[in-house]
């Protein structure tokens, strides 16, 4: 093991986790926005990289953002974000949406405007 390695992230990422690999009950995609609920203060039991998170989070930030400032794989920091949305430290927003289809007068002024070109 590389000694530089070792001393940016002590703990083994499973630790951090409590050996768990996949959110509790949160659905995570990397483009989720996390942000820091400002009146909630971070639980003592919370260790130093919960804590870091949640103060990265003061700003909102896609959860992918958030696990290139930490240097941390992407589902090792859904995990502890979900763990955070549920203590109330950390709230969420999925953009995702089902696909919403244009109406039939939007299509056909599109079609018009394709004929006049």
């Amino acid at each position: 093991m590389d000694t530089e390695e070792y001393r940016d992230h002590p703990v083994r990422s499973y630790v951090l986790t409590s050996g768990r690999a996949h959110p509790s009950r949160n659905t995570l995609r990397p483009e989720t926005l996390v942000r820091a609920v400002e009146s909630r203060p971070v639980l003592s039991t919370a260790g130093r990289m919960e804590r870091e998170l949640v103060q990265l989070c003061r700003g909102t930030l896609a959860l992918a953002e958030v696990a290139a400032y930490l240097q941390l794989p992407v589902s090792l920091v859904a995990v502890m974000v979900s763990d955070l949305v549920d203590s109330g430290n950390l709230t969420i927003r999925s953009n995702h949406q089902a696909h919403v289809l244009p109406g039939k007068d939007i299509l056909e002024k599109i079609l018009d405007g394709l004929r006049k070109l």
